[in-house]
């Protein structure tokens, strides 16, 4: 009767410990939205491309504290209706703890209702201040705040004693964020706006609105957008032989940006953050680390430069790891310690998260880069 004793209790042990290990085993599953295909796949790609790069790598190493991360990623296609499609899915069927994305504003925006209700995290790949001001409890972001942009380009343009400057931003959540800080700033820098326009996201040819701007007193012309309207700005520009300085804003900041206006890009100045320019960068800067081996990591994966946009992918895949390496396991922890997340030097900056900020990033997070010979240089 001892015998038979013993015997159940060490098979109901090793049913036990065979339950244990598969629920040990049982993967972290984390959703990401990008659009890797359409009008915004130049962002959506390499943000696919390095979430997908970075999970793969973590993994390899052992997972996090032995459970490996399930990635499960939707293509948005840069449309808002599909990405809240997407997100319900992502949440409700796949069961995700939390969400990577969207790639676009627009599409975050449409995406920050439902991740707030059904209490996900999400940390948001686009740039529009909207996105974390005022706060949203959930609601986290990699990309840098399109306000700061707006003041570097300013600070670059009082160092210039320019003041009088045209914009020309589209039509879009991220072209209507940034033309609403290029104008809410614009006092405090000194600078006057002599023309103030828009140009539609499919627009081909901006000719008009750059004739008027021709005829105006602006001695600089900045220009909001994402590929390809600025690519066309740029070569219509040249064409007309306008001569003003020529901004472009962040959303441009990759090689795809060069490839599209051609020689038309030369001289254009714009903020980007220190990925571009990571091999000139000092070895004193904090970040320059994590940007080589993101820039190396990429290159060797996919033969190609990783960029401004796929570090934001990197940044909110390793601002996961340490949330759940800090023993967060449900999307509850994972918010409460992402934000607790402070000194993370990521692509896009050095992060500090906290309970009033959930951008967690300094004027510092950008740098300004000038186009030569198609390739960036630093401008200091």
């Amino acid at each position: 009767m001892l015998g038979k004793t013993l015997a159940a209790a060490q098979i109901a042990l090793l049913v036990l410990g065979v339950g244990n290990s598969a629920l040990a085993a049982q993967p972290i599953k984390i959703g990401a939205l990008f659009a890797v295909t359409g009008p915004a796949s130049f962002l959506g790609e390499p943000e696919r491309n390095t979430a997908q790069m970075v999970v793969a790598e973590i993994n390899r190493a052992g997972g996090i504290k032995g459970q490996m991360l399930e990635l499960i990623v939707y293509d948005t296609q840069g449309d808002a209706t599909k990405a809240v499609q997407a997100a319900n899915r992502l949440i409700k069927e796949d069961r995700v703890v939390a969400i990577i994305g969207p790639s676009t504003t627009g599409d975050t925006m449409a995406v920050i209702p439902l991740v707030e209700k059904e209490q996900i995290p999400l940390i948001s790949c686009a740039a529009g201040i909207k996105i974390t001001e005022p706060l949203k409890k959930w609601v986290f972001k990699t990309a840098q705040n399109d306000s700061l942009a707006v003041a570097k380009i300013y600070e670059r343009l009082v160092r210039q004693k320019i003041s009088r400057v045209a914009i020309l931003t589209v039509s879009d959540s991220f072209g209507s964020s940034g033309r609403e800080q290029l104008k809410a700033q614009a006092a405090r820098f000194g600078i006057q706006i002599e023309t103030d326009d828009t140009y539609g996201p499919k627009d081909t040819d901006m000719t008009a609105q750059l004739t008027r701007i021709r005829g105006s007193q602006a001695q600089a012309l900045i220009c909001w957008g994402t590929n390809p309207g600025p690519a066309v700005i740029a070569r219509n520009a040249k064409q007309l032989g306008l001569k003003l300085p020529l901004y472009m804003s962040h959303g441009v900041s990759s090689k795809k940006f060069i490839e599209l206006a051609g020689d038309a890009a030369e001289g254009i100045t714009l903020p980007s953050g220190r990925v571009l320019v990571a091999e000139l960068l000092p070895e004193s800067d904090r970040q320059k680390k994590s940007l080589l081996g993101f820039v190396k990591d990429y290159q060797r994966h996919y033969n190609k430069e990783g960029d401004h946009f796929g570090g934001h992918a990197w940044d909110a895949v390793m601002l996961l790891k340490g949330a759940i390496e800090r023993g967060a396991d449900t999307p509850a922890t994972i918010r409460e310690q992402l934000e607790k997340s402070r000194g993370f030097a990521g692509i896009g900056g050095i992060f500090n998260f906290s309970p009033q900020d959930h951008a967690g990033l300094a004027s510092d997070a950008f740098v300004l880069v000038e186009i030569k010979n198609r390739d960036w240089l630093l401008v200091k």
